[in-house]
């Protein structure tokens, strides 16, 4: 979509039979020419159905048919489009508070890069063309609710809370075209259509889990992955600091932890762990993406690196009545066996130990919660009775340092009933039948009285397989792809109604419903993943799933796995220009997606990069590319790039091309991308080719000698007569002469419309000729041209005879003949 032009046009060249699309003459326009390239909307539905889809005509669909979790509600605004420009603000009211001004100083830092615009964020009144961020009383949106309203004079996002605003953001930014998310200049256009959205979450515990303790990441990883996460509303990062193979946060006064405890990774990796700093560095960054952590120390179980500080070798003093493991003395296992570790429940030794992580741990985290772990202790390391008054004791020791504890499912165990019990939040993990006793960890929870996190195993663990064979991930709890995490059972995604009642040696074990349940989490242990790129591929495309199961309603038109995926196509575009790994699992129907910047030069030959490709999980030499020059031409293009490995998605890709165009000018040239399943997307972009050395607008008085160099009169009058020496080049677009035009050894001659008083003769021209439109008041002579391309005569009004001799090619004149007042001789016979 080109900005709109306020200048007066010049005329353009009439169309000409076998010469391809009008182009405007550079010279004419005696201005620039500022375009953007029209990124068409990608398709949603089936491939088939984008594929018939013409780029011009981009299929109906719903208004936010890219958004990811599905808002509540999202109503059209019918003629209303919204365009970020140069000048567009960002507004914050002058009693916003700090938060709301670091919400929007968060989205000027996102469209900064791509638009390239100033974007300054701004306390002053909102005008046209701002997006304005404001906080309002609206009991009815919580504490995480917004309302967006977009409209072609402008954005308003409102909330009742900072969150709210943030988490409306997020839905803007996926309104907006995805190569917002580029961090480089983009063409644009930024448009959002007319829409005015409501939306609240279904649930207020929306997680993910982070083991860290198998295998060791430093902050930065962490950090960016709750970006990733904060992009889809998730607002929990659960992260599991101790494990059998490491224990990663440094605690005061207890050195051996991380000395002893953090030396490795599992499979003898390297290890690590963090400071205090730094763990409170990430729960900072956490909480300005309105991300809550929860530490996690796992115990009685999954805690040999704790036992290793403390009993093994490397001990001193030694403290042995902490070792309940099925060692004696303990030893270093780093492979991926779970169930051989235990802290004993009776040595004052572990009290201590704990007292001290859940004393630090809690003080250094605002959050409400702390996660003690309590899940694959057998009977055979720890007795239920011994399992059960640990659990008992650890979660009134973690409500004594201000927190409510929480467990997976096995603590509902323990006695969360009895009178003056601490409370307990139960997270259910099981894999097994959920109708059955697979669900009766969180059924006793309920029965507790306790509220419960769901994170089935086959369902959440975004640590399983994607595949059979792959190389990252584990397979217990089956091979789990995106319609595994949106289906949780049959094809509901309904976790509230997941778990049933079921009867039980005559007891009636209650139901899970939403009344008990607090959210869903999605887990990622770590037994084989090393790095942040291992992390990324297996939470996406897969993490998105859970975040909707927890904002969305699960009542809703679009709240189902075919719009899901259809919307999740899109943003593998996104991820790729956020340089983000993800799995481009064959159940999303990625797109492909093209941009390409306007191309001026100071030759006819364009060559080069023109422009970028996405196309997800599909090979370099797998998508074809043409490009429709505009002049009439068309030629492919070569796609190159970083192609994918099966732990990487591939890169964004280069279309390169060359084309030289016949004359001068300002071309609209298209970049057309298919993928295999002929999904196809096109970006316009303006080729600029301008190969003057000299212009001239207005009135030259007296004669003009063109000597060397193309010199282009764009609508000027001369006075007198325009010779052309050899060597020299003349375009003249809508130009008047009153006088003779003469060239002898030209090397370009291009007259396109306007007027020459008296006779043209052009002898001996070496390159592109060209007469076309112009009213000629005596004879037009042209000899001894040796070109290629055929010399253009066409469309004149000659008063004279018409003179073509001993040119090598003959004249043509495109079907457009020219009118005469004399003959037509030699080979301008016909023309």
């Amino acid at each position: 979509m080109q900005r709109p032009d306020t200048s007066t046009p010049p005329p353009r060249r009439r169309r000409t039979a076998g010469s391809g699309p009008a182009r405007l003459g550079r010279a004419a326009l005696g201005i620039t020419l500022v375009a953007q390239s029209l990124v068409l909307a990608g398709q949603f539905g089936t491939p088939a159905a984008r594929a018939a889809t013409a780029p011009s005509e981009p299929a109906q669909v719903p208004v936010a048919a890219q958004v990811v979790p599905v808002p509540v509600s999202a109503v059209p605004v019918p003629g209303e489009t919204f365009t970020l420009g140069r000048e567009s603000r960002i507004v914050v009211a002058p009693d916003g508070g700090a938060q709301t001004t670091s919400v929007a100083d968060g989205l000027a830092t996102l469209l900064r890069p791509p638009t390239g615009y100033p974007l300054p964020v701004t306390a002053a009144a909102p005008r046209t063309g701002d997006i304005e961020l404001r906080l309002v009383t609206a009991a009815e949106l919580g504490t995480e609710g917004y309302r967006l309203d977009v409209t072609a004079a402008g954005v308003r996002l409102t909330a009742a809370r900072p969150a709210g605003l943030f988490y409306g953001v997020q839905t803007l930014r996926q309104l907006l075209p995805p190569w917002i998310e580029s961090r480089t200049v983009r063409p644009g256009p930024w448009t959002v259509a007319g829409v005015r959205i409501e939306d609240v979450p279904r649930y207020g515990y929306r997680g993910i889990m982070l083991d860290i303790a198998r295998h060791f990441q430093p902050p930065d990883v962490v950090k960016r992955y709750v970006d990733q996460a904060a992009a889809y509303k998730i607002n929990t990062l659960h992260l599991h600091v101790g494990d059998d193979q490491g224990f990663r946060i440094a605690i005061d006064g207890r050195p051996e932890l991380t000395e002893i405890g953090a030396q490795f990774s599992i499979n003898n990796d390297p290890g690590g762990y963090w400071t205090q700093a730094e763990y409170v560095d990430v729960v900072n960054y956490a909480a300005e993406r309105f991300v809550t952590v929860i530490p996690e120390v796992d115990t009685p179980g999954h805690t040999n690196a704790i036992i290793m500080s403390y009993a093994g070798p490397e001990a001193d003093p030694v403290l042995p009545d902490v070792n309940c493991s099925n060692r004696t003395p303990p030893v270093w296992n780093l492979s991926t066996d779970v169930g051989y570790s235990a802290l004993c429940p009776e040595s004052p030794n572990t009290w201590a130990i704990l007292t001290d992580i859940v004393a630090q741990l809690s003080a250094l985290t605002p959050g409400p919660y702390y996660h003690f772990g309590g899940d694959e202790v057998p009977a055979s390391i720890l007795s239920h009775e011994r399992f059960v008054d640990f659990v008992d004791r650890k979660a009134d020791l973690v409500t004594a340092h201000g927190k409510t504890g929480i467990g997976w499912a096995e603590i509902s165990q323990a006695n969360f009933d009895r009178p003056g019990a601490a409370p307990a939040v139960a997270q259910f993990w099981n894999n097994g039948n959920p109708a059955g006793a697979g669900g009766d960890s969180a059924r006793r929870a309920v029965q507790k009285g306790m509220k419960v996190v769901m994170s089935p195993a086959n369902h959440t663990y975004l640590d399983m397989r994607q595949w059979p064979g792959s190389p990252l991930g584990l397979g217990w709890a089956g091979i789990l792809d995106v319609s595994h995490f949106y289906h949780w059972s049959g094809t509901s995604s309904d976790p509230g109604s997941y778990i049933p009642a079921r009867m039980v040696n005559g007891e009636t074990l209650p139901a899970v419903t939403d009344a008990h349940i607090l959210g869903v989490e999605a887990p990622m242990w770590s037994e084989t993943l090393r790095t942040g790129a291992d992390i990324e591929f297996q939470a996406f495309p897969r993490l998105p799933a859970t975040a909707e199961i927890g904002w969305s309603p699960n009542v809703h038109p679009e709240r189902n796995l075919d719009s899901f995926v259809n919307r999740l196509a899109g943003h593998g575009l996104r991820w790729q220009l956020r340089g983000q790994n993800f799995h481009p699992s064959p159940q999303v129907p990625w797109r492909v997606d093209v941009t390409a910047p306007d191309v001026e030069r100071d030759t006819r030959t364009v060559d080069g990069a023109l422009g970028t490709i996405s196309a997800p999980g599909v090979a370099p030499d797998q998508v074809t590319a043409t490009v429709d020059w505009g002049d009439g031409t068309s030629s492919p293009a070569t796609v190159s790039g970083t192609a994918g490995t099966v732990t990487r998605v591939n890169g964004l890709y280069t279309a390169t091309a060359s084309h030289r165009y016949a004359r001068d000018g300002v071309y609209r040239a298209t970049l057309t991308a298919t993928r295999p399943g002929g999904v196809t997307s096109s970006a316009e972009f303006t080729v600029t080719v301008d190969t003057c050395t000299s212009r001239l607008s207005g009135q030259h008085r007296g004669a003009l000698v063109v000597w060397t160099g193309v010199t282009c009169l764009a609508g000027a009058t001369v006075t007198g007569p325009v010779t052309v020496r050899p060597g020299g080049s003349l375009i003249a677009t809508a130009a008047s002469v009153r006088g003779p035009v003469q060239a002898t050894g030209a090397t370009t001659l291009e007259l396109l419309g306007g007027s020459v008083a008296g006779p043209v003769s052009l002898t001996g021209t070496t390159g592109q000729l060209v007469v076309e439109g112009v009213r000629v008041g005596g004879p037009l002579v042209v000899t001894g041209t040796d070109t290629v391309p055929a010399p253009v005569i066409a469309g004149n009004t000659v008063g004279g005879p018409l003179v073509c001799t001993g040119n090598t090619p003959a004249p043509v004149d495109n079907g457009v003949p020219n009118t005469l007042r004399g003959p037509a001789i030699g080979q301008c016979r016909g023309l």
